[in-house]
This record gives structure tokens, sequence and C-alpha cells, in this order.
């Protein structure tokens, strides 16, 4: 089997846009996975984790060491509800990549509030999804149901932490395991659908 064809095996990228973690994943993850899956999840509410001081500066230095800017937004944690109904649709029509890219950018690097329409709309835009139907996916409170099962779910299968990646039924759980979770591809390509966690 060629690496070509090994690298289309399917993964799917967890994601909660309200962590500096899911911008410096985003950067590099569709360009390591073909036909990448993009999945809005909740965990847990972030605090420590993300926003604590020590937390904030451990985000500063890895994006540091992986050379990508990293901007507070002055809300922390950033209010993303509405934004992660847009990204529910936005992955619904294939268009994860663009939109979860953009909106992390806007986030991340110009410390924007996702939720204000017209960012929202920003980001929605670069995916290529109208306005219209940016503002109604934005207050379709129901996809928050979704968001939080696929969050619970990922907890019962044993991961701790967004973004979380998914190949092949194991699971690769903080943006620190990208690359990990790219190089079980060949495993998942050569039939080894045994279940890892990588925590």
């Amino acid at each position: 089997m060629t690496v070509a064809r090994r690298a289309q095996a399917p993964a799917t990228l967890y994601f909660d846009l309200a962590s500096p973690y899911t911008y410096l994943v985003a950067e590099r993850a569709d360009r390591l996975f073909a036909r990448l899956r993009w999945q809005p999840a909740v965990i847990d509410p972030l605090g420590d984790e993300c926003w604590g001081p020590i937390a904030m500066i451990a985000a500063r230095e890895r994006a540091a060491l992986l050379g990508l800017p990293l901007i507070w937004p002055d809300e922390r944690p950033p209010r993303v509800r509405e934004a992660m109904r847009v990204a529910a649709l936005a992955a619904e029509r294939g268009r994860g990549a663009p939109f979860v890219l953009a909106a992390s950018r806007l986030a991340f690097c110009g410390g924007y509030d996702l939720d204000a329409p017209e960012i929202l709309a920003e980001a929605a835009a670069a995916a290529g999804i109208g306005l219209r139907e940016t503002l109604a996916a934005a207050g379709e409170i129901d996809r928050d149901v979704a968001i939080a099962q696929a969050g619970r779910s990922l907890r019962v299968a044993g991961a701790t932490r967004l973004p979380t990646l998914e190949v092949g039924g194991m699971l690769f759980c903080g943006e620190d395991r990208l690359l990990a979770a790219r190089a079980a591809l060949v495993t998942v390509a050569d039939g080894d659908r045994g279940r890892l966690v990588g925590n």
C-alpha cells in the first residue's frame, strides 16, 4: 500500500473554539490529514487547563515553538457558543477546516470576540457560508445538544482534553499528540483497529 493511499484513512478532529490549542492544531491538521472530519465538542468548561496563569504561559511557549503568533482575546475564556453552532454547520457541509482556521485566527491572532456577529460572519464567509445562514445557525440552540453529546462520548471513550484526534478508533488527546495521530494512519491503513488512548 502506498503512502498516498494510507493518507486517505479517515480521521476526526474534535475541537472547542474557546481553546487556544484548537488554533495551534488547526494550523497543521488540515495539511497532515486527508479527508479530515471536523467535529465541535465540549468536554468541560475551560478553566485553569487553558486560562490559568501557568496554562497561558505554556500555551504562549507552545505557540512560539510552532512559530505561530498568539494574542489573547479580552474575554477569557472567550464566548464561543454561537461560533460553535456555526462550526457545526460548516462541518456538516464539509467546510469545517476553513471555518475553524478563520475563526481560530480571528480569536487568537486578532483577539476578536467570535460571537460578535460581524466577526462570526467573517469566519463563515471564509468557509463559503452566507450571512443569513450564519446568523440562523448561530441562533439554533438545538445544535448545543449534539456538541455536548460529542464531548460526553469522548469522555466515555477515555478522552481527557480537547482538541482530540480520532484515527480508526484510536484517540490522541491534546494538540501535542497531532504527529502521533498522523503516524497512526499507517497502522490504521494496515488494518490494525485496536484501541489506544494517547493522553
